[in-house]
């Protein structure tokens, strides 16, 4: 039995990059719990009399084009952000949507030798565009992109585990909004987030999560900080070292037919995780391997074996960057 789930038909590309709306910021202030090196924002955006109005999913994804032009003096591309809102939007009717961007600010990295001396500061395009809007600020947008990190149609029907680093936690904010603050009442389901960050003060939407586990016995909740030590952390371990120290605890709950994983944050993560399912007999579920992998410990699969020769299954929705 392999229980897959039925996924929703969603509409996508309703605004095109050649054809952006055009949305107004609502809101923006940050997201961070307490004093952090990282800048993260909550940012919400109006997109009331667009065609965008009332069509994003939680799970979904948006594009922002910044103004101005890049080096070979081009329009800046697209960047995508994750929606961060349930499926009635911030205000309730699917007007306001919102996302979770980080500051990108990083010192140049040059490519060529002969630069070595080159060190200037670096700073994202877009994601410093972003969070210096301010409200009443209009701003292009395009989208809906995405059909599949989507939660099913029948939420009852599954149980949920949720891995996120960092900014990749914006979906999961709305759909543990849709799950259990939903017009049908809180969902029934065991749903596991589990949240990477380097420190406590980077957690996000943290007080949220803490509010949902205190007033739903089957959410929980799990943090992994990698920086600091704690109970159950130690320093240098992130989410898949943290689910398979815990293997025991989780064993049956990753095994049961009803369990669809959502994985959302930096490339490598998954990496880590399924190297760790494999290693532990659980990775059926959620992965095909190719042929030419057989017979090799997972803990030896190499990041281009696995980006390459392991494929999710449809019980394993995956969204890295």
């Amino acid at each position: 039995m392999t229980n897959d789930p039925k996924i929703p038909d969603v509409q996508m590309h309703l605004a095109t990059p050649a054809e952006p709306v055009t949305g107004t910021i609502v809101l923006s202030e940050l997201c961070t719990k307490g004093k952090s090196s990282s800048f993260v924002r909550h940012v919400s955006i109006d997109l009331s009399g667009t065609p965008l109005e009332g069509n994003f999913w939680a799970g979904q994804s948006f594009g922002i084009i910044p103004p101005g032009e890049d080096e070979k003096g081009r329009p800046h591309k697209v960047r995508l952000y994750s929606v961060a809102s349930p499926r009635w939007g911030e205000d309730g009717q699917g007007k306001v949507i919102s996302t979770t961007p980080k500051r990108l600010i990083d010192e140049y990295s040059p490519a060529d030798e002969e630069e070595d001396d080159r060190h200037e500061l670096f700073l994202g395009v877009c994601s410093n565009y972003l969070c210096d809007l301010k409200p009443g600020d209009k701003v292009k947008v395009t989208g809906p992109s995405g059909k599949r990190f989507l939660l099913p149609t029948d939420h009852e029907a599954h149980d949920y585990l949720f891995l996120a680093t960092g900014t990749g936690i914006a979906p999961f904010r709305g759909m543990c909004m849709e799950l259990f603050e939903g017009k049908n009442g809180p969902c029934k389901s065991q749903v596991h987030l589990v949240m990477g960050a380097p420190y406590s003060t980077d957690l996000l939407y943290d007080d949220l999560f803490e509010r949902l586990e205190k007033d739903h016995p089957n959410f929980h909740y799990h943090r992994v900080i990698s920086r600091e030590t704690g109970p159950v952390n130690a320093k240098g371990r992130y989410v898949h070292h943290y689910l398979d120290n815990q293997i025991q605890q989780h064993r049956d709950f990753l095994a049961n037919p009803r369990t669809l994983m959502y994985i959302c944050g930096l490339a490598g993560m998954q990496v880590g995780i399924f190297q760790m399912l494999g290693a532990n007999q659980l990775g059926e579920n959620y992965f095909t391997v190719h042929e030419e992998l057989e017979g090799i410990d997972p803990k030896d699969w190499t990041d281009q074996q696995i980006k390459r020769r392991v494929r999710p299954t449809r019980r394993c929705m995956l969204e890295v960057y």
